[in-house]
């Protein structure tokens, strides 16, 4: 990415400007990437013991499988999840309010005793569920930020304050040139001219 700028004191203060800006913001960008790089290793880590959690969970009602042929299809379904926005790192992102369940009437007369506690089983696994899928969507939400923060600090470590910094050289250099120009034309002028009013006093 090429700087524009323009050889004057105006073009020079502007990038000074820009150049403060970005060194100031780089060590606040970095801290921010390193915690969002924390905070997706969480979120996946969470993510996947929720998983293990379940996958045990369903383990150990293993010795059930004779009786949940007996369970009722349909019993117990989702309706809705609700979730909240909360903030990771700067990052606002969703978090698991509450799990929304339908459960049918059961008439424990007809109905074996443990389908109450079928029913809450099942309450129990889909939260593990969709509690996981939750925190998968965090650390996506999370690694696509982090992804930006790095292509940010990239951007300002590598390309953008070593071109402000080359830019102002250049501008410095220029001025020093021209200045350095503009008196050496004074000399040259003031020489002359000395030299003229002496040939026209020696006369």
């Amino acid at each position: 990415m090429a700087i524009k700028f323009q050889y004057n004191k105006t073009s020079l203060n502007e990038l000074n400007k820009q150049l403060k800006t970005r060194t100031r913001a780089l060590p606040t960008l970095k801290s921010k990437e390193s915690a969002l790089r924390l905070e997706v290793k969480k979120a996946k880590k969470h993510s996947e013991s929720l998983v293990s959690q379940l996958e045990a969970e369903l383990r150990s009602y293993e010795y059930m499988a004779r009786l949940w042929n007996e369970f009722e299809p349909g019993l117990i379904s989702v309706t809705d999840v609700k979730l909240k926005t909360v903030k990771v790192a700067g990052v606002p992102v969703p978090a698991l309010e509450e799990v929304i369940y339908d459960v049918k009437d059961i008439n424990l007369f007809t109905k074996p005793m443990w389908y109450a506690d079928g029913v809450q089983i099942l309450k129990s696994l889909a939260q593990l569920g969709i509690e996981s899928e939750v925190y998968v969507e965090v650390s996506r939400v999370l690694d696509y930020q982090r992804k930006k923060t790095t292509q940010k600090v990239n951007l300002y470590e590598k390309v953008q304050i070593p071109g402000y910094n080359e830019a102002i050289r250049k501008i410095k250099r220029y001025m020093e040139d021209a200045e350095n120009l503009d008196k050496a034309s004074q000399k040259i002028v003031k020489n002359k001219h000395i030299l003229e009013e002496e040939e026209e006093y020696g006369n």
